[in-house]
């Protein structure tokens, strides 16, 4: 099975880092084939930055998304560049601290930067807790892998709040499931 995720904000959310987590999580940690691809604009902070993240269990034949399973947004602007990849039965997450993404009653919404800033007092976070609800949500990967893989990248004085902000994300995306959760990734 093959499951194509994109992760999509501003740049300094962290997401290109947390695609590379997500990947490894994966390929490393669990065995599956993986492609990881990312793509930010020319400001490192404030403007559109995105990863892609192909998930399978047979060889990957093409390693870019087309037509995403899961879209995971953590700005307005990313979720407005980005929706229109979605598949019609695909998962959509979205921070609802941020993103109003319209009339769409399948939507995750998750106030991804106000748990990474109130409960974890790390709003830089966020993209941990990103990570979090993706695995609670969808079942994608272990909270486990996850944890390795991101030991391995952060720095050690930030590995508290880190892991704080995914254990956080993973209770709240565990604890509400969306209808898509189950059907998209199948």
């Amino acid at each position: 099975m093959r499951t194509e995720c994109r992760l999509c904000g501003s740049g300094g959310q962290g997401i290109i880092l947390a695609g590379i987590i997500l990947a490894e999580a994966a390929g490393i940690y669990e065995g599956k084939e993986v492609a990881q691809a990312q793509d930010y604009g020319p400001a490192a902070r404030g403007d559109s930055s995105k990863t892609d993240v192909v998930i399978s269990d047979e060889p990957i034949d093409y390693p870019k998304c087309s037509r995403l399973d899961v879209l995971v947004a953590l700005s307005q602007r990313a979720f407005d560049e980005n929706n229109r990849y979605l598949k019609e039965d695909g998962l959509l997450i979205v921070d609802s601290s941020i993103v109003t993404p319209g009339k769409e009653e399948d939507v995750n919404r998750f106030p991804m930067t106000e748990i990474a800033r109130d409960q974890v007092s790390s709003p830089m976070s966020v993209n941990m807790v990103a990570l979090g609800i993706i695995a609670g949500v969808t079942g994608m990967v272990k909270l486990k892998s996850l944890k390795q893989s991101m030991f391995g990248r952060i720095p050690a004085h930030t590995r508290n709040a880190n892991l704080a902000a995914l254990i956080a994300g993973f209770k709240i995306g565990k604890g509400k499931k969306g209808r898509r959760s189950a059907n998209c990734l199948k």
